[in-house]
């Protein structure tokens, strides 16, 4: 699952390589129109008072850019960009250290943010909201509260699993966005900007044909790009052509929508073996040998935006385009509910 070449998150040897292609200014940042423009109003208001930016919550299916227009926001507000992950943060003692080290204006960028520990979580409520710290002196009896003072800071927390935050933390946050899957045009700007960087000669038909099979994903794009990259280097003359790309991704086994083995595997799961649904997600989990997370969180959520799934109450159910893109002869279940 995490080696898969159009999975959402980042891979281990990836770090450098997207470093030196994010975008460091909003102006630059690619897509996500409305988010920009609230963003956009919300940090030349902060600056021209001399605050900092109200706590954000960026929430959406991993690989869209969360990360990224962190960074964005404080570059945008001249800050220090401070960035750690929720299961990185173990003792309440991490966390303290992190706020007290941070500086008026600072943004501190907490990824995976669902998945703090309660405990852990509940020292955010008063940093958040009074910028104050409570700590503990001593045991048992004697034991006293002591309050420190923080610096105004802003706080990020990015997720792709908004359903699993808290409400008294989701609330502290005054503003919330959602980050979209791209459009094929976005994600074709995204390409050409990025194989500029990389020194990759590209074709638009190459472009066009990485752009619509990288599920809506600027992460898989660029990974896509670097991988049809070193194909036109070894097997053509170094040019992304359409034809070269097509050759690159049928080789990488990623067809015309993007899927890859495992998505078509689901989809075969839910047609042939269940006659088309619905059926239970724990049960389509157990079938791929997947945990239910995963199928959730990585091989669902663009399979129901371009409508190869349904979910409904009663289970997941494969519609017409899911039998017509296998070439199966669609003869939806007296079950299925349209």
């Amino acid at each position: 699952m995490s080696d898969r070449v159009i999975a959402g998150a980042p891979l281990p040897e990836e770090g450098q390589f997207e470093l030196s292609l994010r975008p460091r200014v909003l102006k630059e940042y690619i897509g996500q129109k409305s988010v920009k423009d609230n963003l956009d109003v919300a940090i030349s208001a902060a600056r021209k008072r001399g605050e900092p930016l109200d706590h954000i919550l960026l929430y959406g299916p991993p690989g869209l850019g969360k990360t990224t227009l962190a960074s964005v926001i404080a570059n945008e507000m001249n800050a220090r960009f401070r960035a750690t992950a929720g299961p990185l943060i173990q003792l309440k003692g991490d966390l303290t250290a992190i706020l007290t080290n941070l500086e008026f204006g600072d943004v501190l960028f907490i990824d995976e943010i669902h998945r703090l520990q309660p405990n852990i979580e509940e020292i955010l409520y008063p940093a958040m909201e009074d910028y104050k710290l409570d700590i503990i002196i001593g045991q048992g009896p004697s034991a006293r509260t002591h309050r420190l003072d923080l610096r105004r800071f802003t706080l990020i927390g990015a997720t792709t699993r908004a359903g699993l935050i808290t409400a008294p933390l989701r609330s502290r946050f005054g503003i919330v966005h959602r980050l979209e899957f791209y459009t094929v045009e976005e994600l074709e700007f995204i390409i050409r900007r990025s194989a500029e960087i990389l020194g990759a000669k590209i074709t638009a038909e190459g472009c066009a044909e990485i752009a619509k099979r990288c599920r809506g994903t600027p992460r898989v794009a660029n990974r896509l790009l670097k991988r049809t990259r070193d194909f036109a280097e070894v097997r053509a003359d170094g040019e992304i052509t359409g034809s070269v790309a097509k050759d690159s991704l049928a080789m990488l086994d990623i067809d015309e929508h993007g899927f890859d083995e495992m998505d078509r595997k689901l989809l075969r799961a839910i047609i042939e073996r269940f006659e088309g649904g619905p059926v239970g997600v724990n049960t389509i989990a157990a079938v791929l040998s997947e945990e239910v997370d995963a199928v959730e969180d990585i091989y669902e959520p663009y399979l129901l935006q371009i409508g190869f799934l349904q979910r409904t109450p009663r289970g997941r159910i494969a519609t017409k385009l899911a039998y017509d893109h296998l070439r199966i002869p669609y003869r939806p279940s007296s079950n299925t509910l349209f």
